[in-house]
């Protein structure tokens, strides 16, 4: 085992380790605000990123900075709270133990806020010739191929070649799917042509793919409806009920025996959640998910908590967990919050009721599905609505503005300033 890492216990304080700054790990640290706790925030980054918003990255629609918040930047002069930068690598329940990439760390309590990554379902192939779009870095390299897919279709006098560069073919049609098939349905429409005046821009194809009989199953099938027809309308081709067997020499698979020619997949069609090693594996529940109560706490371990993602509740509302979104992972925080400062006090712990506020999707220009718990509405009032909580929802003020203005400056100008390709530098 490694050695300890470098925090010094404090006397008369329990050490709370949050493993993960996503939405849920970030509320629990920023509003757990009390001397009987010394908090260590660890996460592979050292920023917290709004993932609601990547797909805009991606589409060169707003700048990665104006979506990231440095940890150390939201925690300054904060008493008894520590932040590193590693890995969580495994975690010794019987020793109150975190193996970490720089050393091992005790806990009085452990969350576990790991989030979700991309899920190919066991497809190792997929993992490295696709595009995932989970955090900034692979927003970044999205942004690349998309724009270096128009430079390389430029230059080549190869018909097929340049075919291939110009489909982008995007597999799952969730909230990410949806979203990703509508900008660059945008860009076709009022950026392209601008850019790549010697192209044939009509050659671009986009076909968005999934497995279900209709795109955003999560949502009603009023809403599903609106967003096909409004993508058909932007000429975005639907396929539906079509797995992605394989994807090699730029041949995209599908289950009926047909195949997409093209350089450009999205992966979005599944998410696997990222729990810790180390725990039984009768801990661990569908989708890697860790098996919670109601309290958020595993079972075989009362000090141990995971929220989010992460998290696997299991109620008769929602018997196969909550769903894998924002606003569970940070009301969890909220309750979990709670039931610390009562743990200490000797108070009973208050079990987590999740209040469904609804859900929303934005498919372009002017255009979204807003769904609350008796209303249902689309179009422009749903897209004001959906730029407006998104913005709130934006770490920072200074992030808000850039992001405000970016969208402002798109909206009349019908032409985003950021199409810019950096790649990373190769040294020898």
């Amino acid at each position: 085992m490694k050695t300890a890492m470098d925090i010094p216990d404090k006397e008369g304080q329990k050490r709370l380790v949050i493993v993960g700054g996503g939405f849920g790990g970030l509320k629990l640290a920023r509003k757990l605000k009390s001397n009987k706790f010394q908090i260590v925030l660890l996460d592979k980054n050292n920023h917290h990123i709004f993932q609601p918003l990547l797909y805009q990255v991606a589409t060169a629609g707003i700048e990665p900075s104006a979506i990231s918040f440095p940890y150390r930047k939201i925690f300054k002069k904060r008493e008894h709270f520590h932040i590193r930068i590693c890995e969580a690598q495994q975690v010794f329940p019987e020793h109150n133990l975190l193996e970490t990439s720089i050393g091992t760390l005790a806990y009085d309590y452990l969350v576990i806020a790991t989030g979700c990554n991309t899920n190919y379902f066991g497809n190792d192939g997929l993992e490295k010739q696709t595009m995932a779009l989970k955090n900034t870095s692979e927003a970044l390299f999205n942004r690349n191929q998309i724009l270096d897919s128009f430079e390389q279709a430029q230059n080549t006098g190869n018909k097929e070649d340049r075919r291939r560069l110009m489909t982008f073919a995007i597999v799952g049609g969730g909230a990410t799917g949806i979203e990703l098939a509508g900008a660059l349905a945008e860009m076709r429409k009022f950026v392209l042509p601008q850019d790549y005046p010697d192209l044939n821009i009509n050659e671009m194809r986009i076909i968005l793919l999934d497995g279900s009989s209709r795109l955003l199953s999560a949502f009603s099938e009023e809403s599903s409806k609106e967003v096909a027809d409004y993508l058909k309308k932007r000429d975005v081709e639907i396929k539906l009920n079509q797995r992605v067997m394989g994807y090699e020499n730029y041949q995209l698979a599908l289950n009926d025996g047909t195949a997409i020619d093209t350089k450009n997949v999205f992966w979005v069609a599944g998410v696997k959640a990222n729990s810790l090693q180390g725990l039984p594996a009768d801990a661990y529940g569908p989708g890697n998910r860790l098996k919670v109560d109601t309290y958020n706490r595993l079972s075989q371990y009362p000090n141990i908590f995971a929220i989010g993602d992460t998290a696997l509740m299991i109620s008769e509302e929602y018997p196969k967990g909550h769903p894998q979104v924002v606003q569970p992972a940070i009301q969890q925080a909220r309750n979990l919050i709670r039931n610390l400062q009562r743990a200490e006090t000797g108070l009973p712990l208050q079990p987590f009721i999740y209040q469904n506020k609804g859900s929303m999707a934005t498919i372009g220009r002017n255009h979204a599905v807003v769904e609350l718990k008796k209303l249902r509405f689309g179009g422009f009032p749903a897209w004001a609505v959906w730029l407006f909580i998104h913005l709130m929802s934006i770490v920072g003020v200074k992030n808000r503005l850039f992001i405000f203005v970016d969208w402002m400056w798109s909206y009349f100008t019908y032409d985003p300033s950021l199409r810019i390709i950096i790649k990373p530098l190769k040294r020898e």
